[in-house]
Order: C-alpha cells, then sequence, then structure tokens
C-alpha cells in the first residue's frame, strides 16, 4: 500500500472495521514516513466463469436482470429482486472461493427465489433447468406441494 501523500510504500493499520453488509473492510492506516493518517477499502473480488471459459466479475445488477424476466407480471418488486440478489451473493462468498461457475450461481438463485415467488421459481427453473416435457414441469410441482406441505386440492383454486 503506498501513501497517498509521499509515495512511501510502507503504512501500519491504525484501526480496522468490517462495512455493514460484510462485503468490505475499511482500514485507518498510517505512513511512517510523512506520518499523515489514510483510510483504504478492501473487497474480496468474486470471478465468474463462464460455460465457454470466459471469466468475468460477479454482478448483482445481472442476477436482478435475470430474474426480473422470470418475475414480469408478478407481485414482486425491484427492492425484492435487489434483497434476493444480495442474498445469492451472501450465498456464493459463503463458499469461499475468489471464482465460481456460472452454473453454481444459478443453482443459489433457486431457493431464494422459490421463497419470493413459486410462480417465477417455476418459470426460472424450467428455463435454467432445461425442462423438455409436461412431466418435468409436474415433478416440479409435485416437489413444490410436498416442500410447503399443502395438499394438491387445497393448492388448487
Amino acid at each position: 500500500m503506498h501513501c497517498p501523500f509521499c509515495r512511501n510504500t510502507d503504512s501500519r493499520v491504525t484501526d480496522s472495521r468490517t462495512s455493514e453488509d460484510g462485503s468490505a473492510i475499511r482500514r485507518r492506516r498510517q505512513c511512517p514516513e510523512c506520518g499523515k493518517r489514510f483510510t483504504t477499502s478492501e473487497t474480496a473480488s468474486l470471478t465468474v466463469i463462464k460455460r465457454s471459459g470466459v471469466t468475468e466479475p460477479f454482478s448483482r445488477e445481472k442476477i436482478v436482470s435475470g430474474v426480473g424476466k422470470a418475475c414480469q407480471g408478478r407481485p414482486v418488486s425491484d427492492g425484492d429482486l435487489a434483497v434476493l440478489a444480495q442474498q445469492v451473493e451472501e450465498i456464493i462468498r459463503s463458499s469461499g472461493a475468489a471464482q465460481v461457475e456460472a452454473h453454481e450461481i444459478g443453482l443459489a438463485i433457486l431457493e431464494p427465489l422459490r421463497e419470493l415467488d413459486e410462480v417465477a421459481f417455476m418459470r426460472f427453473a424450467s428455463v435454467y433447468q432445461g425442462w423438455e416435457s409436461l412431466e418435468d414441469f409436474e415433478s416440479a410441482i409435485g416437489a413444490l406441494r410436498a416442500s410447503s406441505n399443502i395438499p394438491a386440492e387445497d393448492k388448487q383454486a
């Protein structure tokens, strides 16, 4: 870390604090050469490995955009999508890996989306998991019914 005042390559950390969302660390530093203090912010980078092998930085906006398509016409607000994207990022970061495959992000989206809106979940899962037949939909609906412990006749209205 270079001092922004005298460009000295050494500095001493005087205080460290984690940001409110836990994604960054704010450090107060002091230069031993000039004595001036400055603040740094450290974040762990998260890289996504796409199917093609290309890597790109993780983006909450891409999650909001992709899931937003599945939520069109549903009672899901932009705030709900932002919270979902944050939940997904927390799930991914909790693995501790600096690189994650795009497929793992899709898997991390499924459960929070199911809790948010079951219809949007079915839309997203059908595309993401490549369902090709009515049986795929029926088995997913059966799994949803089983997980919510509501009998099939009560779900139909």
